[in-house]
């Protein structure tokens, strides 16, 4: 499949997020940073944010599944969440962590464990299209390679 047409799917696939409010203007700001010296910048960031984000989830998952919640340490993940998210334009799950640590300050743990399982969803829902994303930018990158060769 010749570069152009991957491109072009790449660029629909981020469109669609964007449209679908999944992304905001600093993906925009992430994808300036991707240049000819630094090709797989944006898979690089994409991959670290998903493993950063995967072990938030998991650590507040564990949190909530305690009887004795410390609300404390929960907004503290809450809120490392909410920054990595803000840092890669995932929209969405910034938003849910926002009100996420609202119920954190009310000591609501079924609004927080609500809270988690919106943020999860849209976690997840995200993930699927990074991952696409990222396969589509390796392929991309290897086609463009033989092309040099």
């Amino acid at each position: 499949m010749a570069a152009a047409t991957l491109k072009d799917q790449l660029s629909g696939l981020v469109n669609s997020m964007f449209a679908e409010g999944l992304l905001d203007d600093q993906f925009t700001q992430l994808q300036m940073l991707q240049d000819a010296n630094n090709p797989g910048f944006i898979a690089e960031v994409i991959t670290l944010f998903c493993e950063d984000a995967e072990r938030l989830l998991k650590e507040l998952t564990t949190l909530l599944d305690q009887v004795a919640v410390d609300y404390h340490k929960v907004d503290a993940y809450v809120h490392q969440l909410k920054g990595s998210s803000s840092s890669v334009g995932a929209q969405h799950i910034k938003h849910g962590c926002i009100r996420f640590r609202q119920f954190c300050e009310e000591n609501s743990k079924e609004g927080c464990v609500h809270a988690l399982n919106l943020v999860k969803h849209e976690y997840y829902r995200l993930k699927t299209k990074f991952e696409t994303m990222v396969q589509l930018e390796q392929r991309i990158q290897a086609y463009e390679g033989q092309q040099q060769q």
